[in-house]
């Protein structure tokens, strides 16, 4: 992520170059028609242009962006609570799966309930996004901004963390809260004391996670494929079948000049690119955040962009009416995104392979425990026993249903026959200290490396400085040479003798 980010920059460089835009500022922009209707009453003198113009007072700026952090805080507890039905239907399905009466999903309970509950979970992920795009405009419009780029900038970031969150806050909760606080046999905890929590699949928590965002990743781009090119494909269908109904032949429409034509297209987003980018961003985050967990994201980004690249060119061309251009000097607010996804994505890599993977159980084990105590973890033997050392036991006539004997589940607690029956090992608390251990480390070393090569790679490539060092100093030969000869004129002109110096 931060070598993308680092590359980016020098791309970026480069393109501001090539299209002189270099010592480009924005004008100072005009003021928003809705913001001068409604604070024409208050003015006071702009210190740059020195003119009077319409004035937010503090307390309304400050009482109405209270407002507004509380609508996304409450648009964020709605996704919380759609996480939570959720998690009551797989509790639900698990009861009924675990009983059903065919054989194929009796067995595999936990992949059905996995799989039906990803799909329910897309369904109103992608059912919230029309709700949100619509609170983010009411919103934003309540804080009446200044400018246009400021009510843009307000605009995307609104967009990026209801998205954000309605897409990752399920990811979240099966990377580090599923099968947490299940219990253990004999003393399970239960949601309104009627159905269990769920627990991670034997083979641990990773198979959910993956499966999770494999099937979110690939539904969320195949959608959004066919709103970018399907919808306006379908818009302009529909258009030309009703010119065909006012009575318009074939042969008149393509008589019709080609302006005309184009007007028939579909116009642009009202905020051009937003929704590009905003999809590029939500991308990035799936690829770099969790990806310590599904190494295939990347590939699935780089075969979809590939798609999408054709798809944004054929939709330009053909589908959307001609863009208005403007002027920019970077890509604005989603840079600093894209920074903070960086960030986010070392401590939720650095939680995943410490909490939700078992390399930190098994390197414990291997170093602790294992037949290579104190010897150097050497090969795959210091392993033998991991499994056995992994599980607990349950005195199965503690149930009272008449059973005996015992079984095993995932823990580190002691055995029944111990003087502290079902409390954790010492093994648990050695677990423990070396996951936050290894979580501080990790940390700590990779933004280390970020740093260093943040630092490493220059944001403007060498020959592009030394091109415009070299055009610094033409400029100012010019301006000498320019200066030099209208000294010349006016002493000829005056009458005095000339000589080679600087004035």
């Amino acid at each position: 992520a931060t070598v993308f980010l680092e590359f980016w920059k020098r791309r970026r460089a480069v393109l501001t170059y090539d299209w002189d835009l270099i010592d480009w500022e924005d004008e100072e922009e005009e003021l928003r028609p809705q913001f001068e209707a409604k604070y024409s009453q208050v003015e006071r003198v702009n210190p740059i242009t020195g003119k009077p113009e319409p004035f937010q007072p503090f307390p309304d700026k400050l009482s109405r962006l209270m407002v507004s952090v509380s609508g996304i805080f409450f648009m964020i507890s709605l996704v919380l609570t759609a996480v939570f039905a959720v998690v009551v239907y797989r509790l639900v399905a698990m009861e009924q799966f675990a009983s059903f009466k065919w054989y194929f999903i009796k067995k595999y309970w936990q992949f059905a309930t996995s799989g039906t509950g990803v799909c329910i979970n897309f369904m109103i992920i992608m059912s919230l996004n029309v709700v949100y795009e619509k609170v983010a405009y009411l919103l934003t419009d309540l804080e009446h901004p200044r400018t246009e780029s400021e009510w843009e900038n307000s605009f995307a970031l609104k967009m990026f963390l209801f998205q954000f969150v309605n897409l990752n806050s399920s990811i979240f909760y099966i990377a580090f809260f599923l099968g947490r606080f299940a219990g253990r046999p004999g003393k399970y905890n239960k949601l309104f004391n009627r159905w269990r929590l769920e627990e991670c699949h034997p083979s641990g928590c990773l198979i959910d996670l993956c499966l999770q965002m494999g099937v979110i990743m690939v539904l969320k781009q195949m959608w959004n494929n066919f709103m970018e090119l399907g919808y306006p494909l379908l818009q302009n269908w529909w258009s030309r079948r009703k010119m065909k109904r006012r009575g318009q032949s074939v042969e008149n429409k393509i008589s019709l000049p080609q302006w005309e034509k184009d007007w028939n297209l579909q116009p642009m987003n009202l905020h051009g690119l937003m929704d590009e980018y905003l999809e590029m961003v939500l991308q990035f985050g799936f690829t770099t955040i969790f990806v310590a967990a599904f190494p295939l994201a990347p590939l699935l980004a780089l075969l979809n962009n590939i798609i999408e690249i054709r798809l944004d060119a054929y939709k330009f061309v053909t589908q959307w009416r001609r863009p208005m251009p403007a002027r920019a000097t970077d890509i604005g607010i989603w840079y600093g995104i894209l920074e903070g996804i960086g960030v986010l994505a070392v401590i939720t890599n650095a939680f995943v392979i410490a909490i939700t993977s078992d390399y930190i159980p098994r390197f414990v084990y291997a170093y602790k425990y294992g037949p290579c105590t104190d010897q150097g973890y050497r090969q795959e033997k210091c392993l033998k026993g991991y499994v056995n050392s992994s599980l607990s036991v349950f005195d199965l006539s503690e149930l009272g249903m008449g059973y005996s004997g015992y079984c095993r589940y995932r823990d580190y607690r002691a055995p029944p026959w111990s003087s502290t029956p079902y409390e954790f090992t010492l093994q648990f608390w050695h677990v423990l200290a070396a996951r936050l251990a290894f979580i501080i480390v990790f940390e700590h070393l990779v933004f280390g490396i970020k740093s260093f090569i943040a630092y490493l790679i220059p944001d403007i490539p060498k020959d592009l400085c030394d091109r415009m060092r070299r055009e610094k100093y033409l400029v100012q030969e010019m301006m000498y040479e320019a200066e030099l000869e209208h000294l010349q004129r006016e002493r000829k002109k005056n009458g005095k003798q000339y000589h080679h110096e600087w004035p």
